[in-house]
């Protein structure tokens, strides 16, 4: 058992199920802080970006003849095409993906990203089409009764909304900000050096170390240039189980036999994910005990590698 001064003298662990159980039973529920729920200046600058636009549209809220307006406004201002797939909290470049429910009973489907092109010139069919969509996606209903009082404010809320699919990555992020101040300060203690987010011709660039990849896309989360050696740190976090640990988990026991017998290969991982998904987890730890969480950082790891 790796680091066995370490586990038995601060985590009073005598074998490796005990550790494997310390590893399990300190797993953290979450390592948000409140800027992790939304982040503004993303969202400021989506709106600014369609802001004229944005505030353009705001002239049909209570309007009486609504879709005769809609039409005149978008063919004098053809640019507030492009604006109208964000109401419906949808990014234009999705449409390219995402086809249209046009008919029920034959179960047909059309892109109707051309819609929304301020290039196209709007014709009588277009014209129709752009119709239907004010009234099919309920924007002429709430542009008519006022439940849109600023379309500018509006629009801030459903960037809010939308914002909530990134959490995911700023999870990644936050693991990663906080492994690094456990890092910094390690290397500070002993006058080494790191990089973060170190791609193998990174590492090359700055140490002339060649640090073979599993895949060409990886970029190691951190890399530590001790002395003696390279330190390589994969980290992440999972607030919830699922098939995604169990690749992971897998994915880093490949890479443990890649950087096998040439640099020391360092995975750090935490959240209550991996409490339903333990299993692939202990076999990644049997394999190679490189495997700490946030808890066994915070007790001082570092300096046993």
């Amino acid at each position: 058992m790796k680091y066995i001064n370490f586990y038995k003298e601060v985590l009073k662990c005598n074998n490796e199920n005990e550790v494997f159980d310390y590893l399990i039973n300190n797993l953290q529920s979450s390592i948000s802080d409140w800027d992790f729920f939304v982040e503004w200046e993303k969202i400021k600058k989506n709106v600014e970006k369609i802001e004229t636009e944005l505030n353009i549209l705001n002239s049909l809220i209570g309007k009486e003849d609504i879709e005769k307006k809609f039409i005149e406004l978008i063919k004098e201002y053809p640019k507030v095409r492009n604006a109208l797939p964000i109401l419906i909290a949808i990014r234009k470049q999705k449409l390219k993906e995402m086809a249209i429910l046009t008919e029920v009973v034959k179960i047909e489907v059309e892109n109707k990203e051309y819609l929304f092109n301020s290039s196209n010139n709007i014709d009588t069919k277009l014209e129709k089409e752009l119709i239907k969509f004010f009234n099919d996606s309920g924007l002429k209903k709430i542009f008519q009764d006022k439940t849109i009082k600023n379309v500018v404010d509006y629009c801030y809320g459903v960037e809010v909304g939308m914002d909530t699919n990134a959490r995911k990555n700023r999870g990644g992020h936050n693991m990663e900000d906080i492994v690094e101040v456990y890092i910094k300060a390690f290397c500070k203690n002993n006058n080494f050096k790191y990089l973060k987010e170190a791609t193998a011709e990174k590492i090359k660039n700055e140490w002339q170390y060649d640090v073979p990849v599993d895949k060409s896309s990886r970029r190691y989360d951190f890399v530590i240039k001790t002395d003696k050696e390279l330190i390589i740190f994969e980290t992440n976090f999972y607030s919830v189980g699922g098939s995604k640990l169990k690749s992971t988990a897998g994915e880093y026991r490949n890479l443990y036999d890649v950087l096998k017998g040439r640099y020391k290969f360092v995975w750090i991982t935490d959240g209550a994910g991996w409490i339903k998904t333990s299993r692939p987890l202990r076999e990644t730890f049997d394999y190679n005990n490189y495997l700490f969480n946030l808890k066994m950082i915070e007790k001082g790891i570092l300096s046993s590698l």
